[in-house]
């Protein structure tokens, strides 16, 4: 493996993104920092994807590899609502993204991808390897670098029966503790919610109004 190969690879394991099931919906979220090796490349960049106001996805990986996805999964999704009036539920774009990434195993998108969303008041999400492999979650996941610290968090702080504005809340501190100790997470924590209601998102100042400032150290 020359220099460039282990830089990408170093590349390929930044970001944390996380997903909470909630009795009402479902939460992501997920940093914004974009690094290179040991180099920051940028604190802005988007994680988060609104698919439609009952599904999101969120990314980790190759850039590149997972913004073409996205442009895939939209185009797709909006075939299917020509054809069936409705949007393509979380399982069906998972299903997609899975044929998708299994056809191209012999040279991988080199993603991890969370799929998550409404379907009519159920909430669901995926998460989906490299070459398709997915698992649904009934409680909640997390990945990326910073993975392993946030999921310590949420094995604590998840409870039966949360709603998403305590998911909400989770998210945040979640990714707020994954800031501190991955050095490839890092920027401006954006979450998502879906419900049956449809798609908001939260970041900045309005993250703060519901999931109160940063903690001190």
């Amino acid at each position: 493996m020359d220099n460039s190969d282990i830089e990408r690879k170093k590349y390929l394991k930044g970001t944390t993104t996380v997903g909470i099931v909630c009795t009402d919906g479902v939460v992501v979220g997920a940093d914004s920092r974009a690094t290179g090796g040991y180099f920051i490349a940028s604190q802005d960049v988007r994680k988060v994807y609104k698919i439609d106001a009952n599904l999101a996805m969120t990314i980790a990986g190759a850039v590149g590899d997972a913004q073409e996805l996205i442009r895939v999964l939209k185009a797709q999704n909006e075939i299917y609502k020509m054809n069936e009036d409705r949007s393509l539920s979380p399982k069906s774009a998972t299903s997609l993204l899975s044929i998708i990434l299994q056809g191209n195993k012999m040279m991988p998108y080199e993603v991890q991808l969370m799929i998550a969303g409404m379907d009519g008041e159920e909430p669901q999400l995926y998460n989906i390897d490299a070459i398709g492999g997915y698992v649904e979650e009934a409680k909640f996941s997390a990945t990326g670098s910073g993975s392993l610290t946030a999921m310590g968090y949420l094995e604590d702080m998840y409870k039966k029966g949360v709603t998403t504005k305590d998911a909400i809340k989770g998210v945040a501190r979640a990714l707020e503790i994954a800031m501190r100790r991955d050095a490839a997470t890092g920027g401006t924590p954006l979450i998502a919610v879906m419900t049956k209601n449809g798609y908001t998102e939260y970041t900045g100042k309005d993250l703060e109004k519901i999931a109160g400032p940063k903690k001190e150290n």
